[in-house]
């Protein structure tokens, strides 16, 4: 019952930004975490960022600190990844995932619910 539904990816030369929105459903039992994970071509699935569920600590892997900020709006159910200074290395097929507990993980299996993933591909 619990889906989460990723946006707002697409084609951006290195250097532009973009705004991810993940829109979650059926998450009524708080507190949960939101994070993005990304994977690019040929490479597993890795930790971008995650947020607690009151939004007061947030974490970053450092290939994106200083580009990449997350953050929340749980009165509309939904998590925001706002990505500037893209650069191509950043290619990637983007998810959005939550775990039931208030702060994130850096691990993939720490996390309960999964998005289809949204797709960004940045152009040198």
């Amino acid at each position: 019952q619990v889906q989460l539904v990723e946006s707002g990816g697409g084609l951006v030369q290195a250097g532009g930004s973009l705004r991810l929105s993940c829109a979650a459903s059926g998450l009524t039992f708080s507190p949960y975490a939101m994070a993005w994970f990304r994977q690019g071509p040929g490479k597993e699935r890795v930790f971008a960022a995650a947020i607690t569920w009151g939004g007061g600590r947030i974490n970053y892997a450092d290939s994106v600190k200083g580009r990449f900020t997350i953050s929340r709006d749980n009165a509309k159910n939904t998590v925001y990844l706002q990505m500037n200074s893209l650069r191509p290395e950043d290619t990637a097929v983007y998810y959005c995932a939550a775990r039931s507990h208030y702060s994130g993980s850096l691990y993939t299996n720490d996390y309960d619910y999964w998005g289809q993933g949204t797709q960004v591909t940045v152009s040198s």
